[in-house]
């Protein structure tokens, strides 16, 4: 429970012949993480194969997939298909006559969409000049007048009827968006004249298209016409694709399917080296899985194989994949650490000690038995009738921290705010008596937790071996001992002087620590030098003294800092309280309304309630993990350990971020 699960190196030399086989059946159990392997004396001789070409042959089909579910509107299947024995040469084929088919109806369509579009466009084109039974087949056939037809702004009408001369007329057709169509004729002479002047009116000409033997009347009638027929057809070609789309729906998520196992399995093979006849697979197992594993492995392959697992102790070289595993109350706050990062893998892992002191932080900035109750009663809710296992964790995080909040609403007695019930408060309500207890109360806990995370960094580096940072650093042995130290300085200052130890203490607890803080860096400098490392430029001795200083500096003002931060658990359970009470002011306030008083002081109650546990509920969440985040993990946790992520062919649960162990 304290520390991520135990990992193997596992190494199997399998025949070239059984490594797709012993694959498949890899990402069918999905607990082996693949490692990429060099070539070379101690592994084997060849590189692993370029899959490259492969690879992009699979990017394309599914491409084509997916083109394909688009033209057709297919959606993803909500359930897998059952696997059929398929190659990928066959689901190419398979994918091209689907691809001809739709290809069919497709066109249809885009030629109706065109020929739609065509009649539209002819119908808006005709539509201003319907009734006039103007024709088309000879649109100049006058040799003595000339006609034109367009639109101009429908303010410049009146202006361009003044300036037109006897020998030109004007027909002014209903207005149409802001623009006046028009027919406008004048003899052949006048056509210079009448343009000029149409010109300056801001006149856009429309020619009427040319159909012999039609008007605009009898050109409209058949568009419109064209267009019912166009829409007919249409939606008999929906149905057809609809049709279509279902009956493609299956083969297209199998193609798309198997192409993806198919790509996955190439990339696979990208990370062996190999030999003429042999491969060599390699990666990470829990421990717990490694015998199970080997054993299915040469049933696989009939016993032609040789596996070897060692312990990460053995491979200090490779970094070793995390996996967290817990109880299924301490997954909520397994989310809240992997958010920060993960544990490195030799470092302890903090997910206890995070579940024990967010709730105990939360609880005591949101501190009601009622707000609590309905919490709890929230996250029952989420945690039975999720419909992911992360909606699920979430309400069991809301349950634990309304529970929480339950036990502090007892101990303030606070129910709601109600004055009633603060006589059978455990305690008082933290506006009520002193508040500087509840403010010691509140740093204690930072004292704790800081303390701890201290602890923990001290264990850490002692397990990676760094034992000078395990003295030295300002989280380690001497940092413990100035901490503890000043708090004992502060607390206990009158019983060390009368016993004569004042300038002992601060010797021991504040010089000592310091001096062996400043002197941190010099060591090292000193001991990398004897070891023969090399320093980049301007990283000196000089550089490691100021270092050092500026370290020490930053450590004295940090513990400060850290410890005071804790008293925002009093002051957020005091503003708490405090809104509590304001609602509770207002609603005095207008309850004496002559009209609706006593309702209107009720709602303002409720009202009051609601923002109480929408507002502090996410302010005291939020404190809660920031102290968590800078205050403790800050101390000794790193946060760069890389997720273990098993070799699969099939994906997770949807929604689902939780590794399982799987049994085989």
């Amino acid at each position: 429970m304290f520390r991520p699960v135990t990992m193997r190196r596992m190494s199997a030399v399998v025949l070239e012949r059984d490594e797709r086989a012993v694959l498949r059946e890899l990402g069918r159990l999905g607990v082996l993480q693949l490692t990429r392997t060099r070539a070379g004396p101690d592994t084997a001789p060849l590189s692993a194969r370029d899959r490259s070409k492969e690879l992009a042959r699979c990017d394309c089909l599914l491409a084509r997939v997916q083109e394909l579910r688009q033209s057709l509107g297919i959606p993803s299947l909500s359930q897998e298909p059952k696997p059929k024995e398929m190659t990928l040469p066959q689901a190419e084929e398979r994918l091209r006559s689907m691809v001809e088919q739709a290809d069919v109806l497709l066109n249809r369509r885009q030629r109706l969409q065109q020929r739609r579009s065509e009649s539209t466009a002819i119908c808006e084109r005709v539509s201003s000049y319907r009734g006039l039974d103007i024709p088309l087949d000879q649109p100049d056939r006058f040799s003595f007048l000339h006609f034109v037809t367009g639109s101009l702004p429908t303010e410049n009408l009146e202006a361009l009827q003044q300036e037109i001369g006897d020998n030109m007329a004007l027909l002014p057709l209903p207005e149409q968006k802001g623009r006046q169509p028009l027919i406008a004729m004048t003899t052949r002479r006048g056509r210079l004249a009448l343009e000029s002047a149409l010109q300056r009116a801001g006149f856009q000409p429309e020619t009427l298209p040319a159909v012999e033997g039609a008007t605009v009347d009898t050109l409209s009638e058949e568009s419109h016409r064209e267009q019912n027929q166009v829409a007919a057809e249409l939606e008999q070609l929906k149905a057809e694709l609809q049709s279509l789309s279902a009956e493609f729906a299956p083969s297209l998520a199998e193609i798309e399917r198997l192409t993806n196992v198919e790509r996955c399995l190439l990339e696979a093979e990208q990370h062996f080296p190999r030999t003429e006849v042999a491969v060599l697979l390699g990666g990470w197992v829990p421990t717990d899985d490694a015998p199970a594993l080997a054993q299915r492995v040469r049933e696989i392959t009939n016993g032609r194989c040789a596996i070897e697992t060692l312990l990460p102790e053995r491979l200090c070289d490779e970094e070793v994949p995390v996996l967290l595993r817990h109880p299924r109350w301490l997954r909520p706050f397994e989310m809240l650490v992997s958010a920060y990062g993960l544990p490195d893998y030799r470092e302890l892992e903090p997910t206890l000690f995070v579940a024990l002191s967010y709730v105990l932080m939360f609880g005591m900035m949101f501190g009601d038995a009622g707000h609590g109750a309905l919490l709890a009663t929230g996250g029952l809710i989420a945690m039975l009738t999720g419909r992911t296992a992360k909606m699920r964790d979430v309400g069991l995080l809301l349950l634990f921290g309304g529970l929480s909040s339950l036990a502090f609403g007892v101990v303030y007695g606070s129910y709601f705010g109600l004055d009633h019930f603060k006589k059978y408060a455990l305690w008082h309500d933290p506006l009520e008596g002193n508040p500087m207890g509840l403010m010691s109360v509140a740093i204690g806990i930072g004292i704790v937790i800081i303390s701890l995370g201290l602890i923990l960094n001290i264990i850490n580096r002692f397990r990676r071996g760094d034992v000078l940072g395990g003295l030295l650093d300002k989280f380690g042995v001497i940092g413990v001992l100035f901490y503890w130290g000043a708090l004992a300085l502060i607390t206990q200052y009158a019983a060390i002087q009368s016993r004569g130890l004042v300038n002992v203490a601060v010797i021991l607890f504040l010089v000592f620590p310091i001096a062996g803080w400043a002197l941190k860096e010099p060591i090292e400098y000193f001991l990398s030098r004897r070891a023969g490392h090399p320093h980049a430029p301007g990283s000196g001795l000089f550089a490691a003294i100021t270092e050092s200083c500026v370290g020490a500096f930053e450590a004295v003002l940090s513990y400060l800092a850290n410890t005071i931060s804790f008293v925002r658990l009093a002051a957020y359970a005091m503003s708490h309280a405090a809104l509590l009470v304001a609602a509770f002011m207002m609603a005095g306030e207008v309850k004496y309304l002559s009209v609706g008083g006593g309702v209107l002081s009720v709602l303002v109650i409720i009202l009051g309630n609601l923002v109480a546990i929408v507002l502090e509920g996410i302010i005291a969440s939020v404190q809660a993990l920031r102290l968590e985040y800078y205050e403790f993990f800050g101390k000794f946790f790193s946060g760069r350990g890389q997720p273990f992520t098993p070799f699969r062919l099939v994906a997770n649960e949807p929604g689902s971020t939780w590794f399982t162990r799987t049994q085989f």
